[in-house]
């Protein structure tokens, strides 16, 4: 029987991920290459890969005559609100972890217990509440359901769990009030999480798509995913237009999380996730 070298086994190893992940990429690639190709090479038979003659006219098209630009702007304005809810997030993370109260243990667990409902199921609820406040077909409505997320507050809480008693009890002999031991020790001590929270908040409020549907009856109010389904009407004369603006909705969700993949991982190691 013939061992394999240990080296032999890494280079197999890396030969087979790399196989996986070239397998894995290539629907990306494809959608990547379709969007900057002519009509006639995106209908051609047999298809090709690479184009030969590409051209960014799709995607002049979408911002030039389909709205896209105020769809983008759109989700931007609602991705810049969402992030609001990650310090609120904090804020109750820091409560459960470091504050003492009565009723602490049942209220941490009905916060968990809403990680068990599924959305679809408040979103009625949601909708007549939102449409009391005089809140429907605003960007406002449209981000304020995903404020603030039980897994979210789980995931702050179980952090801050770590950070030292000690440190806040000094600061409070010190004579600092509970706002500035938050915002000058917690929150600083926090960015691990903080960063993994804002990446999470980043991808839910840029790739959602059923909430703004519902709550937007204007069109001038639609999101990039909402104004990527409209172009489903169009993919039988025009492929290229469709590939287009999938490109457009998922490229910076795969850039943002290539950048800050590391603080992810580190921020649910810290969290006591597994």
């Amino acid at each position: 029987m013939r061992i394999v070298s240990p080296r032999g086994l890494t280079v197999t190893i890396g030969v087979v991920l790399s196989a996986g992940a070239l397998l894995t990429a290539f629907p990306f690639l494809w959608m990547i290459f379709g969007s900057v190709k002519p009509h006639s090479e995106a209908v051609g038979h047999p298809p090709r890969i690479l184009p030969e003659e590409p051209t960014l006219r799709y995607f002049a098209q979408l911002f030039g005559e389909l709205d896209f630009a105020r769809y983008l702007v759109n989700t931007v304005v609602v991705v810049l609100i969402s992030m609001a809810g990650v310090v609120l997030m904090a804020m109750a993370g820091y409560g459960f972890a470091k504050f003492r109260f009565r009723g602490r243990g049942p209220m941490f667990f009905l916060v968990l217990a809403t990680m068990m409902i599924p959305v679809q199921v408040t979103m009625i609820p949601t909708y007549l509440i939102l449409n009391g406040m005089k809140l429907t077909d605003t960007l406002v409505g449209i981000a304020l359901p995903g404020l603030v997320s039980g897994f979210g507050v789980f995931l702050f809480r179980q952090f801050m769990v770590t950070v030292p008693t000690e440190m806040i009890e000094a600061a409070r002999i010190d004579g600092a009030g509970e706002a500035r031991i938050f915002w000058r020790i917690v929150l600083p001590l926090s960015r691990p999480v903080m960063a993994v929270q804002i990446i999470l908040t980043f991808i839910g409020a840029w790739n959602s798509f059923l909430w703004p549907l519902i709550i937007a009856g204007d069109e001038r109010l639609y999101t990039l995913s909402v104004g990527v389904s409209l172009l489903n009407r169009q993919i039988a004369t025009s492929p290229s237009l469709q590939m287009a603006g999938s490109t457009l909705m998922v490229v910076p969700v795969l850039i943002v999380f290539v950048l800050f993949q590391r603080h992810i991982v580190r921020g649910f190691t810290l969290s006591g996730l597994r």
